[in-house]
């Protein structure tokens, strides 16, 4: 069986990438696992100069969360409180990497797909990607962990337009948004985030890496109580999540009653 998480090397850039073609690269606890220790080895690595991350098969960078293990992983908020606690900290080691990061997305970037991507400092995309957080139709919610970055990304309004409606979109319209930074034909995604990795890698790594700890200082953050950042999992033991979770995987439309 191949591994879910690919990391290879090529002089000082780095490439990993979601190894799941066959489920859309679908994220599951295995691969938020692999991620975050991927990404902390390659950050302490001094002689990288910059990390790509992929999905493979070139249909999708990743299509959101894996929703067959919902059952048996994320059955009530308790259980999710812990999953969500492990995704926190994989999103939290993309954004800290000191190295600079790019997303090279092709295809459906979608869920926590889009999530990781918000976390890089670049995002390159095929004019076919397509992009959104449909988590309303299955009644969850985003974290506050994950949510920090998409926020920091697109802002208020724009991530409550993606959050609230749920709809899935074009690539145009997410460089509309601030999604990502350039668009490109399909058949030159893997080129461009490639030459642009190079370009990063050709300058003084101190100074990238500085330069991304100075924005990170100038960024707000809010401090949000433990009470409150456990909210972020009450909707795993609402009828609603259960009735969604459902309809996903019978692929029906399902029937939110609001409790």
């Amino acid at each position: 069986m191949a591994a879910e998480l690919l990391v290879a090397r090529d002089g000082d850039i780095a490439t990993v990438t979601l190894n799941r073609p066959e489920r859309l690269n679908a994220l599951n606890r295995g691969q938020w696992q692999s991620l975050g220790d991927a990404l902390r080895a390659l950050s302490a690595d001094d002689t990288l100069r910059c990390v790509v991350l992929r999905g493979a098969g070139g249909k999708a960078f990743a299509a959101g969360a894996d929703i067959a293990e919902f059952a048996t992983e994320r059955a009530d908020a308790r259980q999710a409180k812990g999953y969500g606690e492990l995704i926190h900290a994989t999103m939290q080691t993309v954004a800290q990497c000191r190295h600079p990061t790019v997303a090279l997305i092709e295809g459906a970037c979608i869920g926590g797909g889009l999530e990781i991507a918000a976390m890089c400092d670049f995002r390159v995309c095929g004019e076919s990607s397509r992009f959104g957080v449909p988590i309303s139709k299955l009644g969850l919610t985003m974290g506050y962990g994950e949510l920090a970055g998409l926020l920091a990304l697109v802002g208020r309004a724009v991530a409550l337009e993606i959050l609230l409606e749920g709809r899935v979109f074009g690539a145009a319209e997410a460089y509309h948004k601030g999604l990502v930074n350039r668009v490109v034909p399909d058949l030159e995604v893997e080129r461009e985030s490639y030459a642009l990795a190079r370009r990063i890698a050709d300058g003084a790594p101190l100074v990238a890496r500085w330069h991304k700890q100075f924005i990170d200082r100038l960024s707000p953050r809010a401090d949000i109580p433990a009470a409150e950042w456990d909210q972020g999992y009450a909707c795993f033991d609402t009828e609603d999540y259960r009735e969604g979770v459902r309809a996903f995987l019978a692929k029906t439309a399902p029937k939110f009653r609001g409790r």
